[in-house]
């Protein structure tokens, strides 16, 4: 008993710190409203058939403090009209902006202590008939408000389960700070954790934070989450839902399109990371899981000396949109360093941070092998034999096959200076136009 009321004044404390002051709110709200009379003004000065709503969290009153903040609108077309992106351009002529790239664009305008991205979607009445995902964040929206509204009034149904919690969007709140700042939050490919609407959804399940992240830290193998109950049993969404949709360890159809795993981004890697997390709160509370974690390098770099550990920092630079893609590629050539590495070094730290941008920072923490096996031609490919003990003085046979024995006596920065000078076309093809070590 005594540990539950310690949890709930802990997360009484964090709820404090993470909602939005009513100034704050009323600031978001003042700009909301003055944009979207703006935009919709426009679009009946251009006789476009279009329609104006707010998404995010913002529409959801799920938004949790920030130090800058990001409002979600979108400009809902008729179908009749095709390319929706060139008209959002048009509507938004006499803004200053910036266009984001992606299977449609959208754009952002940058308000000092705002961020707005307006994004162009269609108006479609079967979600099946959507083009793109952001067609379905109307149904997003309108599925979570309507939720809200029934927790408030009285007790809900969410399939066979009853749920009593009036404060839920607290509850939702709670839970996008904790996956925020264990680094789990996010659909992104250099993150690939829960998305928003995900976290909304799971915390309308299971009907508060606390029942949440327990739950999910027991589960073991594939589970599916269906809210609405579209399928008889799991072997039923196995067997409708497309096969790209069923790589995520936790399927959670979507309740507003059946074909959809709102999870669908979510790793394998993340998940366990998730998992180790939430058992750690539950075993210990503390209002610092909810509190990001920032990489103390030069902690980490006196911890690696005590150890006797050759430390290096890394940071590399794409040419590629920044967001989503810049931080996919700076992750995948992080990824592709640490396999280099590991071939002459036992990593035993190594960390990876990307803010958006075009940079992202490596770091590593190794001790080099006192030696490595190079693997050489069959002893039959008589010519490669030549060739491999021209460049090898240390050989031996096995199995029809000859090796190397090679000494590591070189450091990380040595290595990694000479790797860059070799592969500066792989780096390149890689979209990575710098990397250096600081």
């Amino acid at each position: 008993m005594e540990k539950r009321e310690n949890i709930n004044l802990i997360l009484k404390g964090v709820l404090e710190k993470i909602s939005p002051s009513k100034s704050e709110l009323a600031a978001i709200k003042c700009i909301v409203d003055d944009f979207k009379k703006s935009v919709e003004k426009k679009i009946k000065e251009m006789k476009i058939d279009a329609e104006v709503f707010v998404g995010g969290s913002f529409a959801k009153k799920t938004i949790i403090r920030k130090d800058v903040y990001d409002i979600d609108f979108f400009i809902r077309f008729n179908g009749k009209h095709k390319d929706i992106s060139e008209l959002t351009r048009k509507i938004l002529a006499n803004y200053k902006k910036k266009e984001v790239k992606g299977s449609r664009n959208y754009f952002i305008i940058d308000k000092r202590d705002f961020f707005i991205e307006i994004v162009p979607v269609l108006k479609v009445g079967n979600p099946r008939k959507s083009e793109n995902v952001t067609d379905l964040s109307y149904s997003h929206v309108n599925y979570i408000r309507k939720k809200t509204r029934s927790f408030q009034v009285s007790l809900t149904k969410l399939g066979k389960k009853k749920i009593k919690n009036p404060k839920i969007l607290e509850e939702i709140k709670l839970a996008k700070a904790f996956c925020h700042a264990n680094g789990c939050y996010g659909a992104e490919s250099y993150i690939k954790g829960f998305s928003g609407y995900a976290i909304e959804l799971l915390v309308f399940h299971y009907g508060s934070f606390l029942s949440f992240i327990k739950a999910f830290g027991k589960i073991q193998g594939k589970s599916v989450i269906d809210i609405e109950k579209h399928y008889k049993n799991k072997n039923e969404v196995f067997m409708d839902m497309n096969a790209s949709k069923l790589h995520s360890p936790v399927i959670l159809v979507d309740p507003t399109f059946k074909g959809r795993n709102a999870l669908a981004a979510l790793s394998y890697e993340t998940f366990e990371k998730f998992k180790k997390i939430c058992k750690k709160f539950l075993k210990n509370p503390s209002e610092k899981f909810f509190e990001e974690k920032k990489l103390d390098l030069e902690k980490i770099k006196r911890k690696a000396k005590d150890k006797k550990l050759d430390f290096i920092l890394l940071e590399s630079e794409t040419d590629r949109q920044e967001g989503d893609i810049a931080g996919t590629k700076l992750l995948k050539f992080y990824n592709h360093i640490t396999s280099e590495l590991d071939k002459y070094f036992d990593v035993k730290s190594r960390g990876f941070e990307y803010k958006n941008g075009k940079i992202a920072r490596y770091y590593f923490a190794a001790k080099r092998k006192k030696e490595i096996i190079l693997n050489g031609p069959m002893i039959k490919q008589e010519e490669n034999v030549k060739d491999f003990k021209k460049k090898h003085k240390n050989i031996f046979y096995k199995s029809g096959k000859i090796y190397a024995r090679e000494k590591v006596n070189f450091s990380l920065k040595e290595f990694l200076k000479n790797w860059e000078k070799k592969n500066r076309k792989q780096i390149r093809e890689m979209s990575v136009t710098e990397m250096k070590i600081i």
